[in-house]
């Protein structure tokens, strides 16, 4: 059985290379993208500090559709080009959001959130959704948390049918 272990949050660069270790055995032998997505998000929530959502959406035709997370209730449907999250699958690229507020069209699920970060999620060179996290605090995730979860992303798609 799966336990998370204590990660010590000081050195980043550690802290994501301890957060994909534990990810790798958390989704061992589980094909299942429900499933993993949902024990991604738990595990992120749990572990990274000053996040108020952590979560996933999948895109379904032109829009994205809310998948597992943690967190308050969510946007369910986001067209793409839309907000952080469809911008982000419209240009194929991580986005770094220091203040949500100065974004152009960001959709607000939570008004406490302040900093958003997201990452597409590729299978081979298809986008096929992406993880959203959320922060109360401005300027909260940097290049560092990108490079780290987008490397949580990778671990997804190689363990998960699709």
């Amino acid at each position: 059985m799966f336990q998370a272990a204590a990660i010590d949050i000081e050195n980043k660069a550690e802290f994501y290379r301890q957060l994909a270790q534990q990810l790798q055995g958390l989704l061992e032998g589980e094909p299942d993208m429900i499933a993993n997505a949902a024990n991604i998000s738990a595990l992120m929530f749990q572990t990274m500090p000053d996040l108020n959502w952590a979560g996933f959406y999948f895109l379904r035709g032109d829009e994205l559709v809310l998948g597992p997370f943690q967190g308050k209730p969510a946007c369910v449907r986001i067209p793409v080009g839309r907000g952080v999250c469809g911008t982000a699958v419209k240009e194929r690229t991580s986005i770094i959001v220091e203040d949500v507020h100065a974004f152009p069209g960001h959709i607000a699920c939570d008004a406490a959130s302040r900093s958003e970060l997201v990452v597409p999620i590729r299978n081979g060179d298809a986008i096929i959704g992406v993880i959203d996290l959320d922060s109360p605090l401005p300027s909260r995730f940097d290049a560092d948390d990108q490079a780290g979860i987008e490397r949580l992303a990778e671990i997804f798609t190689e363990a998960t049918t699709f």
